[in-house]
């Protein structure tokens, strides 16, 4: 077996013994599943747990998203679909887990669908192609959102609106960045997403606290956990209450980018699956903290509704705390989702490495090619592109770009389901006893060989399964009508955007993909189909 690459360091850092032991073993797992390592592992466990932190991005996710859940069923629906949300997607988290501990390395969700499932290369495929494209729409997404909060700052602090034109230009500046600070490479990134857990819960504190002293009226616990609010014109209660869980989903994704950043891990297969799990239980708990302190100061849902700032939380703030104070809060968001915006380029920058490796994306040379940042540049730059090309549509239709954007939530939670459905059917264990076992020939085939420290056990399929029943709820959830009499202003398109979406991955596949990929490819030996 071909040894692994030394890691280069520099002459002045002392490396213990621990530290080399912990590098060989995460190494000559990485050789094991076929794969020569490349990338220096540099993340810590607060590196690689920043990084799942900044995707899920807490603080920004939530106050980007908080209207949909407020017009949507109000504070009952916004803290209750939190809490059963929250608990949903922690479950999915287990599940990625136990998958990542026994498979940690880059491309996640793709890798984990074509080593459970060998037999079938399209539906690794599709689910490579599918998420690497989700990722670069979240990553477009919150480079514009970082252009709005910029402009709403604008809007309370100077009573300026920004133009749509200048609103992209700011877009565009912050793809950019984004693309230089990922050049940079992984010691930058680790070194931003640990100061973005310490932001996140620095930022919170200053949050809750300027919210519960400063609002004026403080609203009574009957009001944030009953009260009802309807903007949608649809009758039903249920369904609108229902409507705003798309909030809290929305703000959850993100826990699997952990998996981007394995193969520049120490321990990987126990810090990546510790930090999947951990940036959701640790976002569930901060999430609610900030939530409260929202709904209890919120002084008027309806003006929030009707506002004219380009972030209708920035009306909320205003309304609560005034616009010196509004302008800090807004910071301190504006800088959380700046950072996200430079976690989701690194995602889509390492799923490109890893696509390109195994033959199911273009140039494969380059998109592999690292410089001496130990950066996936190539995949870096075509992040940067896109992100910029598609930030034009926003000058010219808001609803086009909004349709194209809320596809990526869409995408992400379809690219969830793959690997949960192979370990819905095709699990290693049962819930059932020894009686109904031999009876169930169907799934006998298992998903993973060998498994990894973080296995849960008996509770596997359960887990799995729930987390199953979630996700098929959640994307029939993402493609209803969210207002009512629906017309072409306010029609949900995500479902167009990710046929469109969908589609052009499958004529990719076959007239490309289906001829170039075949399945996970082995470095080691320099050729090879991983059976």
């Amino acid at each position: 077996m071909c040894e692994p690459e030394s890691p280069s360091f520099s002459e002045e850092k002392v490396v213990t013994k621990e530290e080399t032991y912990n590098v060989t073993i995460s190494d000559q797992r990485l050789l094991d599943l076929g794969y020569r390592p490349k990338f220096r592992r540099e993340m810590s466990l607060f590196g690689v747990l920043g990084i799942s932190f900044c995707a899920i991005g807490i603080l920004n996710g939530m106050s980007s998203a908080l209207q949909t859940g407020l017009f949507s069923g109000g504070p009952l629906g916004l803290f209750w679909g939190w809490n059963i949300c929250s608990f949903f997607m922690l479950l999915i988290a287990f599940s990625f887990a136990e998958i990542c501990s026994a498979y940690p390395t880059m491309g996640g969700l793709y890798f984990w669908v074509c080593k459970m499932k060998p037999d079938v290369p399209i539906l690794g495929f599709f689910t490579g192609w599918l998420y690497s494209m989700a990722m670069v729409f979240t990553g477009v997404s919150t480079n514009l959102s970082t252009a709005l909060y910029l402009s709403s700052m604008a809007e309370v602090g100077q009573g300026r609106s920004l133009t749509k034109l200048e609103i992209t230009t700011i877009a565009w500046a912050v793809n950019i960045f984004s693309g230089i600070i990922n050049t940079i490479g992984t010691k930058a990134i680790g070194h931003m997403s640990t100061l973005f857990v310490w932001w996140t819960l620095g930022g919170t504190v200053i949050l809750v606290t300027t919210l519960l002293v400063r609002a004026p009226i403080m609203n009574s616990a009957d009001f944030v956990f009953t009260n009802v609010q309807n903007f949608t014109g649809w009758q039903s209660r249920g369904f609108v209450v229902l409507l705003g869980f798309l909030q809290a989903v929305y703000t959850l994704e993100g826990c699997e980018t952990a998996a981007q950043v394995a193969e520049e891990a120490v321990r990987a297969e126990i810090l990546a699956p510790l930090a999947v799990v951990g940036s959701v239980a640790g976002s569930w708990l901060i999430g609610l903290a900030y939530l409260l302190a929202l709904l209890f100061a919120v002084q008027d849902i309806a003006s929030v509704q009707a506002t004219t700032f380009a972030i209708p939380i920035a009306q909320l703030f205003y309304d609560a705390v005034g616009p010196r104070l509004s302008q800090m809060c807004l910071t301190v968001i504006m800088v959380s989702q700046l950072m996200a915006a430079i976690t989701t380029f690194t995602a889509s920058s390492r799923l490109f490495y890893a696509l390109a490796r195994d033959n199911a994306f273009p140039f494969k040379k380059q998109f592999m090619t690292l410089n001496r940042f130990q950066a996936p540049y190539w995949g870096v730059w075509t992040s940067v592109l896109i992100g910029c090309i598609i930030s034009c549509a926003y000058i010219g239709s808001a609803i086009a770009f909004n349709a194209i954007l809320s596809s990526a939530a869409i995408s992400v939670m379809l690219s969830y389901l793959q690997p949960i459905i192979i370990r819905v059917f095709w699990p290693n264990s049962f819930v059932f006893n020894d009686v109904f076992e031999p009876y169930l020939t169907f799934f006998l085939e298992i998903s993973i060989q060998v498994f990894g420290p973080f296995r849960l056990g008996r509770w596997s399929w359960l887990v799995n399964f729930a987390s199953f029943l979630f996700t098929i709820f959640v994307c029939v959830l993402f493609i209803l009508p969210t207002a009512y009499p629906v017309d072409v202003l306010n029609m949900n398109y995500s479902v167009i955007a990710v046929g469109g979406l969908l589609v052009v991955i499958t004529i990719n596949w076959f007239w490309w993909g289906r001829h170039s990929f075949k399945g996970l490819v082995k470095t080691v030996t320099g050729t090879g189909v991983e059976g």
